[in-house]
């Protein structure tokens, strides 16, 4: 006779039904609709007016802070991305935009590859162009910001559209997003105190909206060997500090929000000087506002209407 135990469920795969389970649910509320590719989605009108709130809440937080508010698209200059050095860290996440514009270009041999039965194959003649895809909200800004800073630094309020080319079932992990930041350019202890004063603030403002968040030392995921000597030193540093909260698993809650110091990489690199002549230092707070559009959709239910009287009103849903 064959005698049956229960064997506990592997975390990992556990998780990810979590992950699966979330995202059918919001595709089947129509919160977000698929496109076929994990990671990518339509969203809602619902969905968007939770955004909208958010990201009004975000602007109040820091009302007073910023010198200037300022909208980037999905796209940048291509140089700008090879310039911040994103590349050599995350080449897996990078995206650059590529097209058939070359006049010597064999057009109908692409149009025969079109038609041929591997149709992917079209897109082995289109050539890189000067147009990247953003990965970080705060990237095309630092350009802009060359030469010498005010006495007491600047602080820039920057709404952006980023992609990283991360395919996952994980509803939280969108390949196409968008991030709130506040970003300091300055001296070293402004730069800190920058980093460490949204932290507060951002643990009290999820607080509001009814989230369970704590702050955690983290690091990015840089990629390979030498990545992973970068992230030590980004944990050992405190460097990176990120506001977690449990969105479709809880034993893995998810950043919705990350203070970040750069010390001197972006002002070195894009010729950016305080008053008195040193290398600028930098910081950003940003928010994730799908993940926590998505993290108070888990929290409050997919029926917005049912959701907590004020938090309703802080969000103007």
């Amino acid at each position: 006779m064959t005698t049956l135990t229960n064997r506990p469920a592997d975390p990992a795969e556990l998780v990810l039904e979590q992950h699966r389970a979330f995202r059918d649910e919001l595709l089947a509320a129509r919160l977000l609709l698929s496109t076929g590719i994990d990671g990518l989605y339509l969203r809602s009108d619902r969905f968007e007016r939770i955004v909208r709130g958010i990201d009004a809440m975000v602007s109040r937080a820091g009302a007073g802070t910023a010198e200037e508010t300022l909208h980037f698209p999905l796209l940048m200059p291509r140089e700008v991305l090879e310039r911040t050095n994103y590349p050599r860290s995350f080449p897996n996440l990078t995206g650059v935009v590529s097209g058939f514009s070359d006049p010597t270009a064999d057009h109908a041999a692409l149009v025969q590859a079109f038609d041929s039965d591997d149709r992917a194959s079209w897109t082995n003649l289109l050539r890189p162009s000067d147009l990247a895809l953003c990965s970080a909200a705060c990237h095309p800004l630092y350009p802009t910001q060359q030469g010498t800073l005010p006495a007491e630094g600047r602080v820039v309020e920057v709404f952006g559209q980023c992609f990283r080319r991360e395919p996952s079932i994980d509803p939280a992990r969108m390949q196409s997003f968008r991030q709130h930041e506040f970003v300091y350019l300055g001296n070293a202890e402004g730069a800190r105190a920058h980093r460490d004063a949204w932290i507060g603030r951002a643990l009290e403002l999820h607080g509001r909206l009814g989230l369970s968040v704590e702050a955690v030392n983290a690091n990015d995921p840089f990629f390979g060997r030498t990545g992973r000597l970068l992230a030590a030193s980004q944990l050992s540093n405190s460097l990176k500090i990120e506001v977690v909260a449990p969105i479709a698993a809880p034993s893995a809650p998810t950043a919705i929000t990350s203070a970040n110091l750069h010390l001197e990489h972006f002002g070195e690199e894009f010729g950016i000087h305080t008053a008195t002549g040193q290398v600028a230092h930098t910081a950003c707070v940003g928010f994730g506002v799908e993940r926590i559009a998505l993290a108070l959709l888990r929290r409050h239910g997919l029926d917005l209407t049912g959701w907590d009287p004020q938090i309703r009103q802080e969000l103007a849903l």
